[in-house]
């Protein structure tokens, strides 16, 4: 089942597989049930009304994003070689506790077809495509959707304490272009892939797999809300493999596809 949320004159609305879904369901009422109440509940409130309007990020204006960072040996080797205390690196990727921090609230996330940003005090920023988690009160993975978690390398290199002005100011997040509502199993093996278009060519193309994170995806989820209550559900990423080179750079204008899975999120770079 899909999930998205889409503009219209009736402000904000959900829609189950292209059709919307009752006048004014959202998701953090869904995502206050279990899960197995959440999907018989989605079966009955889809009618008969196509889903038609722009397509705005899966999300509502105050939920949360959290993201997990150094989860898969790529990361950890990126990280190394930009930072100045490369060592911490190599040891939160051996750790038994995972590096996790806020990403962004709701009404700040970018959906498909929006732009991302760059910071302007920054020389060196770069895409990273993420498996997102979708998470309801219960703790539960109730499904999940592509998301781009951009960075600014150069701030979090010069100093691991700067990793909240790399990682959150506006136009940072990115996440779409629905939710794909799923058992917990099913999300394994998943294709995670990267292109980056400037002037109508692709200077970057990668492909990774879930498969190689080193993290589990429940342990994430345990450490996220071990200590953390969420009533109305969150969203988690969970570490990226994709890493361009160190020569590169986004630019204003820049185009950005993620998929993840058979989901799709594309992005044009808003310059700063």
């Amino acid at each position: 089942m899909l999930l998205t949320n889409h503009k219209t004159v009736d402000g904000s609305r959900w829609a189950l597989d292209g059709y919307f879904l009752s006048l004014g369901t959202n998701l953090s009422t869904l995502l206050e049930m279990s899960r197995e109440k959440m999907y018989r509940t989605l079966k009955t409130l889809s009618d008969a009304e196509s889903a038609i309007g722009e397509e705005e990020a899966p999300i509502d204006p105050y939920q949360e994003v959290w993201a997990a960072g150094v989860t898969y040996l790529r990361s950890r080797e990126a990280r190394k070689a930009e930072s100045t205390v490369a060592d911490m690196y190599q040891k939160v990727y051996e750790a038994e506790r995972p590096e996790i921090f806020s990403k962004s609230i709701g009404w700040r996330v970018a959906g498909n077809g929006a732009p991302i940003r760059i910071r302007k005090d920054s020389r060196w920023n770069v895409p990273e495509p993420e498996l997102v988690l979708v998470i309801n009160r219960y703790n539960e993975i109730v499904g999940y959707c592509a998301g781009n978690d951009v960075s600014s390398r150069d701030i979090e290199g010069e100093n691991p304490l700067y990793l909240p002005q790399a990682k959150i100011y506006n136009g940072s997040c990115a996440l779409g272009h629905g939710i794909w509502i799923c058992e917990p199993n099913e999300i394994k093996d998943i294709p995670i892939r990267l292109q980056v278009q400037r002037a109508n060519e692709s200077i970057f193309n990668g492909e990774t797999n879930t498969a190689t994170m080193k993290r589990t995806l429940p342990e994430l989820v345990e450490f996220l809300t071990r200590e953390l209550d969420f009533p109305q559900g969150v969203f988690l990423m969970t570490g990226t493999c994709l890493v361009p080179d160190g020569d590169f750079t986004l630019q204003p204008d820049d185009v950005v596809v993620i998929r993840v899975g058979e989901l799709k999120i594309e992005n044009w770079v808003l310059g700063s």
